[in-house]
């Protein structure tokens, strides 16, 4: 019977006694505990006062040792208050960075790209973030040479010895056009 005299036991009862439509008994409310007797003494002790709510001037008194709990009291005024969290909070122990501050640092800030990488990048010029290089050449004391400059014969040597990873050679293919078989009656066919 020890499980019958539990709360969630009591309340089955309770429902399956209300849905027959029985009477439903009423639970006796707890007791109290008796107050304490005071022994009357001698003299009777006043009660002590009420500490002064804490002003500006007590916080500047507060150190980081200081207890501060009397200030956040709801009986503070808020100005005081938030001067001594302030006063708090304002202790380097509590300005440690945790690690978990990933995005703190400031994008805002334009971090410049080196005089070196800046020249070396295409726009750089058109978007006049640096001056135009002029490329020189050497002075010719002749009439200039007809046709295109190609390349020196040991320049044009394939770097691989296998023949089916060489590059292929400079030549011109030819203009484009139809290729032979390709469109129009090739090789007589309708």
């Amino acid at each position: 019977m020890a499980q019958d005299s539990g709360f969630l036991a009591r309340w089955s009862q309770r429902k399956v006694q209300a849905r027959q439509g029985g009477v439903v008994p009423e639970v006796p409310a707890p007791v109290a505990a008796p107050a304490p007797v005071v022994a009357p003494a001698d003299a009777p002790a006043p009660e002590p006062a009420a500490p002064p709510l804490p002003t500006l001037d007590d916080v500047t008194q507060l150190t980081s040792d200081s207890d501060f709990s009397r200030f956040v009291a709801p009986e503070v005024s808020g100005e005081v208050r938030n001067a001594a969290l302030r006063k708090l909070f304002s202790d380097p122990h509590f300005n440690v960075m945790d690690g978990l501050d990933t995005y703190i640092d400031d994008y805002n800030t334009p971090d410049p790209l080196p005089a070196a990488m800046l020249r070396q990048m295409a726009q750089a010029a058109w978007l006049g973030l640096t001056a135009p290089e002029t490329e020189t050449e050497p002075a010719r004391t002749g009439p200039p040479a007809a046709g295109p400059q190609l390349p020196p014969a040991a320049a044009m040597e394939p770097h691989d010895e296998d023949p089916d990873l060489r590059l292929q050679s400079l030549h011109d293919p030819g203009p484009p056009g139809p290729e032979p078989g390709a469109g129009g009656n090739a090789g007589g066919q309708c």
